[in-house]
């Protein structure tokens, strides 16, 4: 029995997780009994855990992981303004005529809330509370309509940045790091953010294309299914919808602009946006207009600027004109943060920027505490063996690295019905990448195939999040069986994603080939 006290921990951490105890302490507590149940019997060094304080050291301080509440507060700010709707009635009178339309205008949507807000329950929520009664009141099948909510709305997941990609890119860096040190290599490189986040563009908006395919495609053969808006007489013009998408785009080339072309750090792109989305908020609400549009532009003018001609004031040789330019960038970073100061004076009065931060102190505080219990986990699994067990299993897969693959693929798959996205990818993957890493294959490509994976466990029954968000604000009417009937296909669509990036790994490793 001893033997196996590795399996029977994690067995343990399941069960305790589907009695429904709160998941940080469940995953703590179960590596706490299991350390001095070995320990006690003798199969578990307990001076492993003084690497404990390391871990959580490590953890506080990682550059990388500060960047995840700064894109929280970014989503946040941005879900309590409520740009959401004004994106869904623009594109709902864009593309409403057409069979499916009201379906495809939510995929866009979904598409472009996932690049400037990153958060599932935020755009789900939004979504099922704007456009979905718009939809059934238009006559849509209520499965198909919460099919393309839910699944609309974990694009957050998979289009950067998210917060999944954020931790995805942790692991995966310290998986390949690890793979390396097992080969002998001691000068080892590194996957940064930005490298993940160029990587998973592609396959996202492939995703985005394969939603769209399918709702056309199921207009066409049962059109009562998905028909036309009514007229309203209400016809979308240029300026409107450029008054709804360009400010979500422009925060979208901000931040993924500023990280893939190696101007700042995952982080300082995360704190431009979290200003951006403030901005783009207190303009919104119509307060002090002007002031905000203008420190918009003077940060914009500012970044460019600076960018092409620095000024390092502590510098002795600055002749006159570098001076000048100098108090110039002065001046616009004065006029910017006015602009910040009236914004963030004008949330705090319209109580926007409460409700913000009380999402992002809640969001934060539950993503560390998991990824905090979670490596107290690994460390006690590592040490009654889980590790060597977890190799073997994969080196024993009948098929080599693609059979390991694949095994690990439909476990991470399974583990989606009843985990979340985080306690898998803390707990389960920096046990089966390292392995999958040393048979072969690339860990830019494997990561991307394992955050569409992780991306759809957001849609699968029972405990997929997107069903909980949407059963929270679905109209009476909708029944739970009905949302998990209409996310089935789109389950299958996930897959043919992880198909095509598998067959066709250029999707994936293109684009950072390209940039970095």
């Amino acid at each position: 029995m001893t033997e196996y006290l590795d399996v029977l921990m994690f067995a343990a951490l399941m069960g305790g997780i589907l009695l429904g105890f709160p998941v940080a302490f469940t995953i703590a507590g179960v590596a706490v009994i299991f350390a001095y149940t070995g320990w006690a019997l003798g199969v578990m060094n307990i001076s492993l855990l003084g690497a404990l304080g390391q871990r959580a050291f490590g953890l506080l301080s990682n550059d990388v992981l500060i960047a995840i509440p700064l894109f929280v507060v970014m989503g946040a700010v941005l879900e309590k303004s409520r740009i959401a709707e004004d994106l869904l009635d623009t594109m709902g009178r864009l593309f409403g005529q057409l069979r499916g339309g009201l379906g495809i205008s939510v995929v866009l949507v979904g598409a472009l809330l996932a690049a400037s807000t990153g958060i599932v329950g935020a755009t789900v929520v939004a979504m099922g509370m704007i456009a979905l009664p718009t939809m059934l009141r238009t006559g849509y099948d209520p499965r198909v309509s919460c099919g393309i909510v839910c699944t609309a709305g974990t694009l957050g997941q998979i289009i950067p940045p998210s917060t999944l990609l954020i931790i995805l890119s942790d692991v995966m860096s310290n998986a390949y790091q690890q793979a390396q040190y097992e080969q002998g290599r001691f000068s080892v490189e590194t996957i940064s953010v930005g490298q993940v986040f160029a990587a998973a563009i592609v396959p996202g908006l492939m995703l985005v294309v394969l939603y769209i395919l399918y709702i056309l495609l199921r207009g066409m053969l049962r059109p009562g299914d998905m028909p036309p808006a009514p007229a309203d007489g209400r016809k979308v013009t240029m300026a409107e919808i450029a008054a709804a998408i360009l400010p979500p785009v422009i925060l979208i080339f901000a931040v993924l602009g500023a990280i893939l072309g190696g101007i700042a750090t995952p982080t300082e792109a995360a704190s431009v946006g979290a200003i951006g989305a403030l901005l783009m908020a207190a303009l919104r609400t119509g307060r002090n207009r002007r002031l905000i549009l203008t420190g918009m532009v003077a940060f914009g003018v500012l970044a460019i600027a600076a960018g092409l001609y620095p000024v390092r004031f502590q510098r002795s040789d600055l002749s006159p004109a570098d001076i000048a330019r100098g108090l110039a960038y002065v001046s616009l970073a004065l006029v910017g943060a006015a602009a910040v100061f009236a914004a963030l004076r004008g949330m705090i009065r319209g109580g926007i920027i409460q409700g913000a931060l009380d999402s992002t102190l809640t969001m934060t505080a539950m993503i560390f505490a998991t990824i905090l219990a979670a490596s107290f986990f690994s460390l006690v699994f590592i040490g009654l063996g889980g590790e060597e067990r977890v190799s073997a299993i994969l080196e024993q897969m009948p098929g080599g690295a693609t059979g390991a693959l694949v095994f690990s693929m439909l476990f991470i798959f399974g583990l989606g019905f009843f985990l979340d996205f985080v306690e898998i990818s803390v707990i389960v993957l920096p046990l089966v990448t390292p392995a999958l890493i040393l048979m072969g294959h690339d860990p830019i490509w494997l990561g991307v195939l394992i955050a569409i994976n992780l991306q759809t466990s957001f849609l699968t029954p029972p405990f997929g999040f997107s069903l909980f968000y949407l059963r929270g604000v679905a109209p009476a009417g909708v029944t739970t069986g009905q949302i998990y009937a209409g996310v089935a296909p789109f389950i299958v669509i996930q897959a043919i994603g992880v198909l095509l990036v598998w067959n066709l790994p250029v999707l994936a490793t293109w684009l950072p080939a390209a940039i970095f």
